[in-house]
Order: C-alpha cells, then sequence, then structure tokens
C-alpha cells in the first residue's frame, strides 16, 4: 500500500469544498507541498505497528445453531481456556461482541463490521484467561451498543430470558441473557449510558457499572471516552466481586486510568450493612413513565436495609432531573466524532488504537443505509450540530459535567450509598424490528446516562422483592441500584447488594398465580426512608470498594 499525494485536481476540489478560493498557481504549489509532507505518512506506513502480540495459537470459534440460540444471545462459539490454574479455574465467560478477542469474529452488533477478526486481545480478555477462566464465546449487543434496547443488533433482537418477544435491555444485551439463562457463569459488558445495568435490570442478573477507569478499556471500541466504561455481569453478588478483583487495575495503555487504586473487594462481602447511610434519592422517583409497582418495591428494599441496620434518609440532588441534558451534548458530539467519523478511536489521546478495527471500520460510510434509526438520529443530530454550531456545546457540557458530579459528591460525604430503581418500569415488549425508531425509551436510559457522565460506580442487584411477573414477563426491573461514592475506598456497594440477595431467602415467600413474591416486612422505626437513584459512576467507586 502506498499513501498517495492528492493531484492538482484533487487540491482544487478540497479547496472548494473548505470555501477556499485558489489562482491556478496556488494550486500547484499546494500540491508540490503536500506531497512533500506525505512522505510522513508513507514512512509511517511502512514502520512495524506497536501492538501486543498475537495468541501464538489458532482460535477455533463456530457460528451458534439456531436450536442452541433460541434467544440470540450467542454471537460466536469459542472454548478459549486460559491458564491451568488461577482464581476462576472452572468458571465460563462470556465477552461482549465490541470487546476484542484475537482470531475470534467481532462484529459490535453492526453488519458493516462483519467478518471482522481483532488482531489483538482487549486487556480485560487476557486478565480472565491469565485468572484460568475459560471463554465460551462472544455475546450479541446492540449495533454499535447504541440502544437501551434489545431489538438494534444486525443479527435480530435478543430476547428477554424469561419471556420471549420483551426486550432484555441493552446495549448489553446477550451477556445478560446468557448469565440469566446459566449458559456462562460470568460476562462482561461495557456501559456508556445503562448498557450494563439495564439489561441487568431486565434480566435479573448482576451488573456493575464500575467507576470510571478502574477497569481498563484497551481493546474495546468505544463510544467516548469521557464516559466509556468495562465491568462485570454475574448471577450473584459474589461473583462480582471476584470478577472485579480480577478485572481492575491500570494496565499502563488506557487513558482514562489515572491513579487507579484497588481493592480486595472479595472481602466485604458478608459483613452486614448495619451502620451504613444509605441515602434515598427523590428525584429517582415519580417519572412520568415509572410503574407504582417498581417504586413501590424498591421502597421495601429500603425498608428492609434499614431493618437489617442501615441509617436511611431521604435527599434531594436537584441535578438528577437535568444531568441527561449534560450527558447529550457529550454522548452524542463524542460518538460522532469518535466512533462514527473517527473510524472508531477518533484522536488526541494517547489510546492504544486498533487499526485493523480502524480500517474495517471505515466501511460503514458506503453502508450507511443498513445502519438501524438509532445509529442514524445520533449520526444525524451529530453532524448537524457540528456543521452548525461546532463543538461549543460538548466543550460547555464537560465544563458543567463537574458541577453535576460535585452535586453528587456533596451527598456522597454524608452518605456511603444511594439508592434508586435501576429502571423505572419493568422488561417492555421488544418492538416489530430493527427498523423501529426507538431510540433511548424514557425511564429505560433516561435516568442511567448521566451516571457515566459523573464517574461514580453504579449497579443493578437483584431485589430480596421479585417482580410478581416475572415468571410471566420476565420483569425484574424493580432490583435497587446502589452507589457507592467515587472519594471513598469502602465496599458498602457489596456489603448491602450481599445482604439484599441474601435476605430474599428468608423473607416469607407467598405463591401468587404461579410466581413467586417477596412479601416485604414492614418499616421498622428508623429515620423517614428516602430513596436515591444511584448514579453509575458510583457504582463505578462501589465496584472499587
Amino acid at each position: 500500500m502506498t499513501v498517495s499525494p492528492p493531484t492538482p485536481e484533487q487540491v482544487a476540489h478540497m479547496a472548494a469544498g473548505l470555501g477556499l478560493t485558489l489562482a491556478p498557481g496556488d494550486v500547484a504549489t499546494y500540491a508540490d507541498l503536500l506531497a512533500g509532507a506525505i512522505g510522513a505518512y508513507q514512512a509511517v506506513h511502512e514502520m512495524p505497528d506497536n501492538l501486543p502480540e498475537p495468541p501464538p495459537f489458532n482460535r477455533a470459534w463456530s457460528s451458534p445453531d439456531s436450536a442452541a440460540n433460541a434467544h440470540n444471545a450467542w454471537y460466536c462459539h469459542t472454548h478459549v481456556r486460559g491458564s491451568r490454574e488461577g482464581r476462576l479455574s472452572g468458571r465460563t465467560v462470556a465477552l461482549k461482541d465490541n470487546i476484542m478477542l484475537a482470531g475470534v469474529p467481532m462484529m459490535n452488533g453492526s453488519a458493516t463490521l462483519e467478518g471482522y477478526i481483532p488482531d489483538v486481545d482487549a486487556t480485560v480478555a487476557a486478565r480472565v484467561l491469565d485468572a484460568g477462566a475459560t471463554i465460551a464465546g462472544k455475546a450479541h449487543c446492540e449495533c454499535f451498543c447504541l440502544s437501551g434496547g434489545s431489538h438494534t443488533g444486525a443479527a435480530g433482537p435478543v430476547h428477554n430470558p424469561y419471556r420471549r418477544g420483551y426486550s432484555a435491555g441493552g446495549s448489553s444485551s446477550g451477556c445478560a441473557v446468557l448469565v440469566a439463562l446459566g449458559e456462562v457463569d460470568m460476562a462482561i459488558g461495557c456501559d456508556q449510558g445503562g448498557s450494563i445495568r439495564m439489561p441487568s435490570s431486565f434480566c435479573g442478573t448482576h451488573g456493575m457499572k464500575p467507576t470510571y477507569g478502574l477497569v481498563p478499556y484497551t481493546g474495546i471500541m468505544p463510544i467516548e471516552i469521557h464516559v466509556d466504561h468495562v465491568g462485570p455481569i454475574t448471577a450473584n453478588v459474589a461473583d462480582n466481586a471476584l470478577l472485579l478483583e480480577i478485572l481492575a487495575g491500570e494496565d499502563g495503555l488506557d487513558p482514562r486510568q489515572r491513579g487507579v487504586q484497588t481493592y480486595p473487594y472479595t472481602q466485604a462481602l458478608g459483613q452486614g450493612v448495619a451502620g451504613l447511610r444509605i441515602g434515598v434519592v427523590r428525584e429517582g422517583f415519580g417519572r412520568p413513565e415509572a410503574e407504582p409497582d417498581v417504586e413501590a418495591k424498591v421502597r421495601a428494599a429500603a425498608r428492609l436495609l434499614c431493618d437489617l441496620g442501615a441509617e436511611i434518609s431521604e435527599i434531594s440532588i436537584p441535578w438528577h432531573k437535568d444531568a441527561n441534558s449534560v450527558w447529550m451534548p457529550i454522548g452524542v458530539d463524542g460518538l460522532t466524532h469518535t466512533m462514527l467519523y473517527g473510524d472508531g478511536f477518533g484522536a488526541s489521546r494517547s489510546d492504544l488504537y486498533v487499526t485493523s478495527l480502524m480500517d474495517a471500520h471505515r466501511g460503514w460510510r458506503q453502508r450507511v443505509n443498513e445502519l438501524p434509526p438509532t445509529i442514524v438520529l445520533f449520526l444525524l443530530l451529530g453532524t448537524y450540530i457540528r456543521e452548525r454550531y461546532g463543538t461549543r456545546y460538548y466543550g460547555k457540557a464537560m465544563n458543567i459535567s463537574r458541577r453535576v458530579r460535585a452535586a453528587y459528591d456533596a451527598a456522597l460525604t454524608k452518605h456511603d450509598l444511594l439508592l434508586m430503581p435501576t429502571t423505572p418500569m419493568k422488561a417492555t415488549p421488544s418492538p416489530a424490528g430493527r427498523r423501529h425508531c426507538r431510540v433511548h425509551p424514557p425511564g429505560e436510559r433516561a435516568d442511567r446516562q448521566h451516571h457515566a457522565l459523573r464517574h461514580h460506580p453504579s449497579s443493578g442487584h437483584e431485589s430480596p422483592l421479585r417482580n410478581e411477573r416475572r415468571a410471566a414477563g420476565g420483569h425484574d426491573a424493580d432490583r435497587p441500584a446502589l452507589a457507592r461514592g467515587h472519594d471513598l475506598p469502602g465496599r458498602s456497594r457489596l456489603r448491602a447488594g450481599g445482604r439484599l440477595a441474601g435476605s430474599l431467602t428468608k423473607a416469607p415467600l407467598h405463591t401468587a398465580t404461579g410466581t413467586m413474591r417477596v412479601v416485604a416486612p414492614p418499616l421498622p422505626a428508623c429515620r423517614p426512608v428516602q430513596f436515591v437513584y444511584t448514579p453509575a459512576e458510583a457504582v463505578r467507586k462501589t465496584i472499587q470498594h
């Protein structure tokens, strides 16, 4: 391959597109000058790249048989075995299909990337293999991970594990479904606006959006560097803590990581919640799309935590209502510049740039009509703002985001955790097809977006009050989200999450129309219940407990 300099005709065409008037002699002059500068690009082209060494063996993979993939959660099957010994020995892990596994296809939910095979392992993939896990395959995700539903992937909708035709949440849809069905022990998802937490809510798994930068994003197709998170999805809190211990820590490549502190998260298990100060965020409740039974069950969970010894109080964070507006310019402008026009990576940061993916991803421009409405909407919005207003609103929103974060930090100086519904409604029916324009369904994603913006840890947990319609509809959205402040080193989220899950088996059970419902204990004498929505960022530090 040769990096060709532009011809005089190409220079004239570019100048016209820029509104630049050049005399014929100027065109020739610039063509000569550009030819000299292009020599540096050709020199770089001829140099060997500086990427991690690929594994020294071939990795077999296979497309899933439709009969064995009834929920359409698998993208491909593998059997990549890690070290013979390790803390994850004997455990199986699924990777969201935007996470690179060398020698195994990665589509990231888009037909425009189908056929691409990465040549590096993501750091998180290498770490679970080093810990002895077996990577069982790649899980379907939404097209370019830009949907809170589970219907935009090029391979078709991912179905809720408890009822076909219902949303599994997104964008880490396949990961949550595979864990919920028990087809893998653990999964690794990614979250920029709720993409770990929403599918965990709808599928009944434990999903953690860690503190920003706690887990390296190296080798994962990004959306926007300021909101990219990667974390565990598991069937229980103990596995969540274990997998987080394996994944967390700097890798020396991810610019999102600065002074990362890790902790032995598993040591937080079994400590109980006595003495924990839990704030219930008032603004996390009463949304127009909220379902009363979901809110009631989260409030009942707060009463149970109070009965177990936690101090529960209601607090108000007014920024909670407006923070999604701040997320929008950062998320939309960032993803347009980085993931689309930036060929999947963008520029201006010292990241590990996987150039093979950048080359493959450029093809979306010739196949834009194959993209689902979610991507088209963001592409049109980001392009319109860029052409008409430039990047000023991205910059202004970034400035304001520090004020938003400070509001939550202030609340977390007085409380160990913030508590709110993960999603304010149960899983919804999936739309008729991927061409259906259902972008960030109200309530499914609205409150999740700015949590990524604030960089606190955030998670969705199994509620002690399972939704009574779960057996019929597979809806577990009532699970509370617990968050820990980014500046606190404790392990409060795991303590609270573990106690909630453990208490499920101790509460009296009653059968109703073939489903199980946990009856909440009476509200004990304690401070007034105050529900707090747990920011995704809070979850991140929580993950650092």
